[in-house]
């Protein structure tokens, strides 16, 4: 189903406002590691927003996206502050992890090993 123009604005406002507010948090930069808010999806009633967190080099990125969730309130609460003039209800706040890296990561070593094994039978052909 395609998103409405308000769930995309609100969208949109919830992720640059969490962005900030993760930045300014320090939930930007742990462990030597980068956070930062990939996505964000709000339902068509507004009343959620489904934020999507994307790690890189986080040692354990399932731990971190825990103590985010459990967080929830506290989130919910400095969005409702930064808000409060645009939005007549702060959406709940559920917060997922985005393993698109990884997807990417991984489709990059598969092409690399099939590159590698054309090489491989090009040079095996190329000496019989």
């Amino acid at each position: 189903m395609e998103e409405s123009k308000r769930q995309k604005q609100v969208a949109k406002l919830v992720m640059e406002e969490m962005s900030a507010i993760f930045q300014r948090e320090g939930m930007n930069i742990v462990d030597g590691g980068m956070v930062s808010i990939s996505k964000v999806m709000v339902t068509p009633d507004l009343l959620e927003a489904r934020i999507y967190i994307s790690f890189f080099q986080v040692k354990e990125p399932a731990k971190l996206l825990h103590e985010i969730q459990d967080r929830g309130k506290e989130w919910r609460n400095l969005l409702g502050r930064r808000v409060k003039d645009q939005l007549r209800r702060v959406p709940e706040l559920a917060f997922f992890n985005d393993d698109t890296l990884d997807h990417v990561f991984r489709m990059e070593e598969i092409f690399k090993k099939i590159n590698e094994e054309r090489a491989e039978r090009g040079n095996n052909t190329e000496s019989q």
